[in-house]
């Protein structure tokens, strides 16, 4: 069985300004733009396998199914995982970035095992709610 190196699922996020989500998303959360269609206002971006592609509201063809409000996304978060999620943490907070949750270690049951993880959340300049998370592997759980 061959490999698909192309992602399932890839969300597109319609943005306010295209050119501030680049700035929260590349330059302070380490993606990078694969590629853009700048007259479209348009921006696929990758960290790791973590794929999203960003496009500014009212340029091109926006799929909108009712009112748009702000925070975007509500009832959503993107869990994205990163090799060390407290480091992300701190450059954000230097960047001056509020963070929605604090970074915690927390352990989830998945059987007969728990999966750690140190996570916080952030929103995004439009209020998309992303959940950056590091794996501190698994453990047999607690009887």
């Amino acid at each position: 069985m061959t490999e698909n190196l192309e992602p399932s699922l890839v969300p597109e996020l319609l943005v306010a300004d295209l050119d501030q989500s680049i700035e929260f998303w590349c330059n302070s959360c380490g993606f990078d733009v694969v590629y853009s269609r700048p007259e479209e206002r348009f921006a696929y971006i990758t960290l790791g396998s973590a794929h999203l592609m960003l496009e500014q509201a009212g340029v091109g063809r926006n799929w909108i199914t009712g009112p748009i409000e702000r925070p975007l996304g509500r009832g959503v978060n993107f869990q994205i995982t990163v090799p060390d999620s407290d480091a992300l943490a701190q450059v954000l907070g230097r960047a001056g970035v509020e963070l929605f949750m604090r970074p915690e270690i927390k352990w989830y049951g998945i059987g007969e095992e728990e999966a750690g993880v140190h996570q916080f959340l952030v929103q995004d300049p439009d209020g998309y709610l992303v959940r950056f998370q590091s794996s501190l592997g698994r453990r047999p759980t607690a009887r």
